[in-house]
């Protein structure tokens, strides 16, 4: 007998960002082929009875096999992170490669794609982050690497290795506008945190609860207002990293309610942890420090408004795990102050359980808004849609099959990544991605992992229309014109 598909789901309710019913969907080639009632049979049948069907995530913010600002190597390769990532209902990511000080840019894009190409199990995009933005970068290698697919920007405003400062900030606009790429920013300002951090330390002040204080709240604010400012006044469509704060999301609210065209995310760890996280005995602490850090209940609550008032679009997980293991080679359990504490932790595969549980399973959320901020925003957003973050039609056949009534509670010796633990251990969840398919492709199922490494493909991406100017300028730039000068 020949089969019409090469796999079909089979009465599960099927949920896209804006719909949800009971449905059979059909796979052929990798591909969507079909969505109904009753379709004809495949070479392979999944009974979806009882469970949702929903598209496979799209994590856009995670770094892996990358080294820090201080000069660490996280603890993840492309085939730990995206294994991890694939456990926890994720099938696409867009991982870093980063340039630091000295480094040809389309040097390191091609060593990222090396070790991609080794190991990923999922599919695969790069952000290039600009550590060291000369002109030769911008004006050889740049226009080139968007071309080929690479069509998103990120800069630091913080860390001494790799910032940029404010007239550097304003030519990597340019020549993104000019490029048709994004640009997104890890907005905190260093001159406040450096400031911090020696007075603090100078008293003597260097355990890790004091990470948070180093990282004050008003250095987000400052730092995204600036980037707004300075992203207007060339009118580049921008998008603001792991937003922490009430004041950083009403400044994002204020920009783009005046038409500024601005993007923004939240992360978990901003959601479900808090500053006192890190007043844990001795090196416990480290396992709760990321940048910018964890504030108070408060501020989670405004960053659940902003998501829900549109202010806010992606849920990403900002994965950087460097594994509590004391070496000096990853992070450093036994430094003598939070400043040299490498930052970031590990949260690819937990990220979609936890939404999951406090959106839908809570009910504060329905699960077309889970859907929404965590595959079919960052898809649309960052030129992946229409093949990646739905179901659909010719869409790439990317699903995960949920059991919403399972729980699991988080444990350090569950996790599939690197780095040893989660600092989310200890919490019971609702809802949980029991089969996992990547390109029509089961690669999760079982518990199991049924995938080779280096079998994730590569996503060459253009910008997305997030990445289109709104033809907007400021007063002073438009009537530069009617001197005859020409700025853009």
């Amino acid at each position: 007998m020949r089969h019409v598909f090469d796999l079909v789901i089979r009465g599960g309710t099927v949920v896209t960002s804006g719909e949800c019913f009971r449905a059979d969907v059909a796979v052929r080639d990798g591909q969507i082929a079909a969505i109904g009632v009753n379709l004809p049979g495949g070479r392979r049948t999944i009974d979806a009875s009882e469970r949702l069907v929903l598209p496979g995530g799209v994590d856009s913010h995670a770094h892996i096999e990358q080294m820090s600002s201080g000069g660490f190597i996280n603890s993840d390769t492309f085939l730990s992170a995206t294994t991890a990532a694939a456990f926890g209902g994720t099938t696409s990511v867009i991982s870093f490669a980063a340039q630091n000080t000295g480094q040809s840019l389309a040097r390191v894009v091609e060593d990222y794609h090396r070790v991609a190409k080794a190991g990923a199990v999922i599919d695969y995009a790069f952000h290039m982050i600009l550590g060291d933005p000369t002109e030769a970068v911008l004006t050889d290698e740049l226009p080139g690497l968007i071309k080929a697919g690479h069509s998103s920007l990120k800069i630091f405003m913080t860390y001494d290795r790799v910032r940029v400062d404010d007239e550097r900030i304003l030519e990597i606009l340019m020549k993104a506008r000019e490029n048709s790429a994004f640009v997104m920013a890890h907005a905190e300002n260093h001159g406040m945190i450096t400031w911090l951090t020696n007075r603090l330390l100078k008293r003597g002040y260097e355990h890790g609860r004091y990470h948070a204080l180093a990282h004050a709240r008003l250095a987000e604010r400052e730092a995204i207002y600036r980037f707004l400012a300075l992203a207007e006044l060339v009118d580049q469509p921008v998008m603001v990293y792991h937003v922490s704060t009430v004041e950083g999301s009403a400044v994002i609210r204020e920009a783009r309610g005046r038409g500024q065209k601005v993007f923004a995310e939240t992360c978990p760890q901003y959601l479900f942890l808090t500053r006192q996280d890190l007043d844990r005995p001795g090196n416990e602490a480290t396992k709760f420090m990321f940048s910018p850090p964890a504030r108070e209940t408060a501020d989670a609550d405004a960053l659940w408004q902003a998501l829900s008032l549109g202010d806010l679009q992606i849920i990403s997980s900002d994965h950087s795990p460097y594994a509590f293991d004391g070496t000096g080679k990853l992070r450093n359990a036994a430094v003598p102050n939070f400043k040299q504490v490498v930052s970031g932790v590990p949260g690819i595969e937990a990220r979609l359980p936890l939404m999951f549980d406090a959106m839908v399973s809570s009910g504060r959320f329905s699960v077309q808004d889970f859907v929404r901020w965590t595959a079919s925003e960052p898809a649309r957003i960052y030129g992946l849609a229409p093949k990646k973050g739905s179901i659909a039609i010719g869409g790439d056949a990317d699903i995960a099959i949920w059991d919403p009534g399972k729980t699991v509670t988080f444990s350090d010796s569950a996790v599939h990544d690197l780095s040893g633990f989660t600092p989310f251990s200890g919490r019971t969840v609702r809802g949980w991605p029991e089969t996992i398919i990547r390109r029509g492709e089961v690669i999760v199922a079982d518990g199991k992992l049924h995938a080779a490494a280096g079998s994730g493909r590569f996503l060459a991406r253009a910008a997305g229309e997030a990445a289109i100017p709104t033809g907007k300028l400021p007063l002073e730039m438009d009537s530069a014109r009617n001197f005859g000068a020409e700025l853009y």
